[in-house]
C-alpha cells in the first residue's frame, strides 16, 4: 500500500550517487524556494524604513550571513547524502535528539505549508472567484501535496516550470509600475517610514531565510559534489536576496508602503492568478517536503518502525490542507515563529560537531564507505540538550546583535567548548534499524 503512495526518496538512507542531480537541477529548487512573494514583502519591509543604498548593504550582510550557513550545512548534506534530522543522529544529537529535530521540523513546516495555501487562496479568490476561500485553500494544498508525493525528480520539473514563470511575470508587473517613476530619484529619496537601523535590517534579512539555511541537507543530499553546493547557493541566495528583496525596497519608495504584494499581484487578472500560484507552489512543495522527513525520522525513532515517505507526506499534505480550509493556521503564526527560535542553534552545533569536535565523525566516514549508514547512535546527548536550550534562549532574550545568528554562534562556541572539555559524550546505544546499503531505484 505505501508503496503505491508516492516514492520514498531515501528518507532514511543515503541518498546514492546515481540518483543524484546537476547543480543546476538543485540551484533552480534553492532559488525558487529565496525568490517568493514573501521576499517582496521583506524587502518593502526593509525599504519602508531604510533609503536604497543602506538597504543594499543590509541585504549583503543578510544574503553573507546566509549564504556561510547554508554553504557549512550543505556540505554535511552533499557528504552524507542524508537528511537534516537524520544527520542530526551523528551531528551532536542523538537518536532521541534528532527525533525532536524531526518533529519541530514537521509542525512548523506543516503549518507554513498551511498558512502558504491559506494566502494563496485568498489571492485566488479576489482574482477569479468561483469557489470559496476555503475549497480553494483545499484545492491548491491538495495539488501541491500530490506533486511532493512523487519526491524530488517531479519537484524539480514543478521549478522548471514555476520559477521562470514567476520570475518574468513578477519582473513585468515590477517593471511596469517602477516606469512610472525616476528610479534614480528613487534610489536617493528617503525612506518613506520610521527609521530603521543597519542591525535591524540585516536582522530581518537574515532571518527571513534561517530555517531554510538549517534544513539544507534536505535538498544538498541530491548534489554531486560540494563545489556543486557552493554554485548554487552563491546564484540561488544572491540573485534570490538582491534581485527580489531590492525589487521590494524601490516598490516601497514608490508607493510610500510596505504593503506592496498587492501592486504585485494586482496586474492584468490572468497574470496575477499565476503569480499568485507560481509564488506560492515553488516554495510550498519544500515546506511540505522537509515535514515528512522530519516525521518520517520522529516516527522510526519513536516506533522503530520504518515509515514510508510517500504516505507520511500524503497524510501531512492532507492535514495542511484540511487546516487551511478550516482557518484555523491562521492562530498558530506566533507558535510558528516561536518554533523558529530554535532552528538556528541547530546548525551551530551540527556544524560544530561535524567540522570541530568530530565525535561520531568516524562512524560516518567508515559508513559512507560502505554505502550505508552507522550501524548504531548513541540515545540521547545530554550536553548537545543544555547547549541547544541555552543557545535558542540567548537568541531569544538577549536583544543585542542579530538574534538568529547569535543564537547559531553561541551553539557553536558552547557546543566546542562542550566538546574540548570532555562533555560531549553519548548515554546508551540505540541500533540503526534502517541501517542497509542504497539501491538506486532513479536516474539523475
Amino acid at each position: 500500500m505505501a508503496s503505491a503512495v508516492g516514492v520514498d526518496d531515501y528518507a532514511l538512507t543515503r541518498v546514492p550517487a546515481s540518483a543524484r542531480y546537476s547543480w543546476w537541477s538543485v540551484a533552480v529548487q534553492r532559488f525558487g524556494q529565496v525568490s517568493a512573494l514573501s521576499q517582496f514583502l521583506l524587502g518593502a519591509t526593509v525599504g519602508f524604513g531604510m533609503g536604497f543604498w543602506p538597504a543594499v548593504l543590509a541585504f549583503t550582510l543578510g544574503s553573507v550571513i546566509l549564504e556561510l550557513i547554508t554553504i557549512l550545512v550543505g556540505v554535511i548534506g552533499v557528504r552524507e547524502g542524508l537528511s537534516t534530522s537524520m544527520i542530526a543522529r551523528w551531528t551532536g544529537f542523538g537518536r532521541g535528539g534528532s527525533a525532536l529535530i524531526g518533529l519541530a521540523i514537521g509542525i512548523s513546516l506543516i503549518g507554513w505549508f498551511g498558512i502558504q495555501s491559506a494566502v494563496s487562496a485568498q489571492g485566488l479568490v479576489s482574482l477569479i472567484g468561483g469557489l470559496p476561500e476555503w475549497a480553494w485553500a483545499l484545492v491548491f494544498g491538495l495539488l501541491v501535496t500530490a506533486i511532493v508525493v512523487r519526491g524530488f525528480h517531479s519537484m524539480a520539473w514543478t521549478a522548471y516550470v514555476t520559477v521562470p514563470a514567476f520570475l518574468v511575470l513578477v519582473g513585468w508587473s515590477v517593471i511596469s509600475e517602477l516606469t512610472r517613476h525616476d528610479v534614480g530619484a528613487l534610489a536617493s529619496s528617503a525612506p518613506p517610514g520610521p527609521a530603521m537601523s543597519l542591525l535591524q535590517g540585516t536582522t530581518l534579512v537574515a532571518g527571513g531565510f534561517i530555517v531554510g539555511a538549517v534544513i539544507t541537507p534536505d535538498m544538498t543530499r541530491f548534489n554531486r559534489t560540494t563545489g556543486d553546493v557552493v554554485k548554487q547557493t552563491l546564484v540561488g541566495i544572491t540573485l534570490g536576496e538582491y534581485v527580489i528583496g531590492l525589487a521590494g525596497v524601490l516598490l516601497a519608495h514608490a508607493v510610500g508602503s510596505a504593503e506592496i504584494t498587492t501592486i504585485v499581484t494586482s496586474s492584468v487578472g490572468w497574470v496575477g492568478l499565476l503569480i499568485v500560484i507560481a509564488g506560492t507552489m515553488k516554495i510550498n512543495d519544500w515546506n511540505l517536503y522537509s515535514s515528512g522527513l522530519g516525521v518520517v525520522n520522529f516516527i522510526g525513532t519513536v516506533s522503530k518502525r520504518r515509515a514510508h515517505r510517500g504516505l507520511v507526506t500524503a497524510v501531512l499534505g492532507l492535514v495542511g490542507s484540511v487546516l487551511a480550509a478550516a482557518g484555523i493556521l491562521g492562530k498558530f503564526t506566533d507558535f510558528l515563529t516561536v518554533l523558529g527560535v530554535a532552528f538556528p542553534p541547530i546548525a551551530g552545533i551540527m556544524v560544530a560537531e561535524y567540522f570541530v569536535v568530530k565525535t561520531w565523525r568516524g562512524q560516518l566516514d567508515a559508513a559512507r564507505a560502505r554505502g550505508t549508514v552507522p550501524e548504531d547512535a548513541p540515545v540521547w546527548v545530554p550536553a548537545t540538550i543544555v547547549v541547544w536550550i541555552a543557545a535558542a534562549l540567548f537568541g531569544e532574550f538577549v536583544e543585542w546583535g542579530l538574534p538568529s545568528i547569535n543564537s547559531l554562534v553561541v551553539a557553536f562556541v558552547l557546543y566546542v567548548l562542550a566538546g574540548k572539555l570532555g562533555l560531549v559524550r553519548g548515554i546508551g546505544s540505540s541500533p540503526t534499524a534502517d541501517a542497509e546499503p542504497v539501491r538506486s531505484t532513479q536516474s539523475a
